[in-house]
């Protein structure tokens, strides 16, 4: 089985758009291993976002999740990391398909109400941001 991390965003949280969302995964098959509510440090917001230190919208990014309050989620299943992919959308919303978290609920472009791993490798860096490994233990 394969895990991916998600960020439900501020303004999810803020639209009450959580319980949503999530039900969208649990339908799909995706189980939650591990989930919390926590209002983001700069710090973290500056590590989840490193990759694109330097680009012009980088502190917008920052400056959308910095203080304000998130759910953070480990899911697993099987090619977790492209069907949650597949799930949120493109990036922006005004180009994301019907029938996609962003395509039906989103409209910025920046808080797009949602983060998700889009790599393995991306998994690996960015759960461990927020969670520690024996959180993420299996029952």
């Amino acid at each position: 089985m394969e895990r991916t991390f998600v960020m439900l965003k501020p303004s999810c949280v803020q639209r009450g758009l959580v319980g949503e969302v999530i039900s969208r995964f649990e339908r799909k098959g995706l189980r939650i291993v591990q989930l919390k509510v926590e209002k983001i440090s700069r710090e973290k917001a500056a590590e989840l976002y490193k990759v694109h230190y330097g680009k012009p919208f980088y502190g917008d990014l920052i400056n959308t999740i910095a203080g304000k309050t998130v759910v953070l989620m480990v899911l697993e299943g099987r090619k977790a990391i492209s069907i949650t992919r597949k799930m949120i959308g493109a990036t922006d919303p005004a180009e994301a398909e019907a029938g996609t978290i962003r395509g039906d609920l989103a409209i910025d472009l920046t808080d797009n109400l949602i983060h998700a791993s889009d790599s393995q490798e991306s998994y690996e860096r960015e759960h461990k941001i927020f969670f520690s490994e024996g959180e993420l233990q299996t029952l």
